[in-house]
């Protein structure tokens, strides 16, 4: 098949922006499709974890973000128990509070640098796939249908995701059984006069335009609302009355999170009513609070389902396409983004024929195990804030156990994806084998041989995978200057031996990055 495009991404949120920098990065001839006619400027999603934060910094993209952050906050929580970030073994032992927009406008800014194209207003349709390809109908502003053939195909088109359901891969797990909503609403200074607020918006999932773009976000004051209210740990303590708790975006604007008696049962696209959201601000730690205006809102469940495979053929998923569950502990966007970092490189080095296509299943066997301990963890959260005197119990049980730095360290870890190790043939007994390199730079997308000896056995090897391996040194990570260690594009240990171990080091650079020719 004579292709336009090696990858055809469908969807153009962080996952899909990420993936299709990824791709570009490597000179993959890369396009995105995207439903909406525009940007929404509407933001789900309001923080980076401490391994997104590493994932872009390995690229160099981490500074400008933050130039574009709300606050850094020092802590997690589960369930809204304090999780301590300062003790995990990384440079960024925070959260960086950011709307998701603007990690979109960046992400998609950044794309012009490739020549990737975001093809806005055009809705993938339908396709079909075989041996060769991937033939793609998708549907345009005006109504008039095109075609894309495409080398493989990525749905990273959300929950509701089209490309899943056209694949007819299941999508096993349960439905919603608690309701909720979020909403930006202005609240009203203390020293304006008292008047009805403004109601019109259009819920997110129908959203095409906000009106006012993201000023909403505009001059704010890194970790307050421009008044010098500080960011916090929300209030997730079980309630009978409903959970409701804010956070300041800055130019009197606050993120609401609302679930009570009035969410319960009602359609999810069902508009959130100006009544429900001045319920929930009395049940809001603090001073009285009045509304002035809802900028938007949306509603959503603790739906939990998982796709039974990432890849089939030619098609693959990724972010909320592959996983859907409850926003606890904020994971979504991450798990999303750090999908598209693992299945970058590996869909690149397929595409540009120097890997074989077994190198595309590692992504599902790799990412599926962490979407599935997400989900777990989801579902624990969500019980914990149910008023149930046995869930009320168990929390104070946690609550306990989390006092106990081991405890504490081990469930930040899993919050902050700082954890994740992922399956690896070789020396099982090595304490980075499959686990991350902190700290590793690696702006070329390039994989890297980390050794203190330049003229080492284990470098000579990899001078033969020259236009995929960088050498990086001083040696890093590694126990001592006897060792050397190979790291994947997406920073993880795929080797680890010594210098003189040439044979098993070429075996691991062919499993990864291919033979050379």
């Amino acid at each position: 098949m004579n292709a336009d495009v090696d990858v055809l991404i469908a969807g153009a949120g962080p996952t899909g922006l990420l993936l299709a920098n990824e791709l570009g990065l490597a000179g993959v001839r890369t396009a995105v499709a995207e439903r909406l006619p525009r940007r929404t400027g509407q933001s789900k999603a309001l923080n980076l974890q401490p391994r997104t934060a590493e994932v872009l910094d390995c690229r160099g993209w981490l500074e400008p973000l933050l130039d574009r952050s709300l606050a850094l906050l020092p802590s997690g929580h589960f369930a809204g128990l304090p999780l301590n970030y300062g003790a995990l073994d990384t440079a960024f032992p925070h959260q960086v509070g950011i709307p998701q927009a603007r990690v979109e406008e960046f992400l998609e800014d950044h794309l012009a640098e490739h020549g990737v194209p975001v093809q806005r207003g055009r809705e993938l349709t339908s396709f079909q796939q075989d041996a060769d390809g991937v033939t793609a109908t998708l549907l345009g502003p005006d109504g008039t249908e095109s075609t894309v053939q495409a080398g493989y195909l990525v749905g990273a088109d959300g929950g509701r995701s089209t490309v899943r359901r056209i694949l007819g891969v299941p999508f096993p797990g349960r439905d919603g059984r608690i309701g909720m909503a979020v909403a930006d609403v202005e609240l009203r200074p203390a020293d304006e006069a008292p008047g009805e607020p403004v109601e019109g918006y259009e819920t997110h999932r129908r959203v095409t335009q906000v009106p006012g773009g993201d000023e909403v976000f505009a001059a704010t004051e890194a970790g307050s609302d421009g008044t010098g209210e500080p960011w916090h740990l929300p209030d997730l303590s079980p309630d009978p009355a409903g959970l409701a708790f804010l956070l300041p975006l800055g130019g009197g604007v606050h993120r609401l999170i609302l679930g009570g008696p009035e969410q319960q049962g009602v359609d999810r696209d069902a508009p959130v009513t100006a009544d429900e959201v001045r319920t929930a601000l009395v049940r809001c730690p603090g001073p009285p609070r009045e509304l002035r205006a809802i900028r938007w809102a949306s509603r959503f469940t603790d739906a939990s389902r998982q796709a039974e495979r990432y890849a089939d053929g030619r098609v693959l998923l990724a972010g909320d396409a592959a996983h859907i569950h409850a926003p606890a502990g904020g994971q979504g966007l991450n798990l999303g983004m750090q999908d598209a970092f693992n299945l970058g490189w590996k869909l690149a080095a397929v595409a540009r024929g120097r890997a074989p296509t077994e190198l595309l299943a590692t992504y599902h066997t790799e990412r599926h195990p962490v979407g599935a301990r997400v989900l777990a963890n989801t579902r624990a959260q969500m019980a914990l804030t149910l008023p149930d005197p046995d869930a009320m119990a168990v929390r104070d049980l946690l609550a306990d156990l989390l006092t106990t730095p081991e405890a504490n360290h081990h469930i930040a870890a899993m919050i902050a994806g700082t954890d994740i190790r992922y399956p690896m043939p070789g020396a099982p007994h090595h304490p980075l084998l499959g686990a991350r390199a902190p700290g590793v730079q690696l702006p070329s997308g390039r994989a890297a041989l980390l050794t203190a000896a330049p003229t080492s056995a284990a470098a000579a090897a990899a001078k033969d995978w020259g236009d995929r391996v960088d050498r990086l040194g001083p040696l890093g990570p590694a126990a001592n200057g006897d060792e050397a260690l190979l790291v994947r594009p997406d920073g993880h240990v795929c080797w680890a031996g010594r210098n003189d171990d040439a044979d098993s080091l070429r075996a691991a650079l062919a499993r990864w990055f291919g033979p050379i020719s």
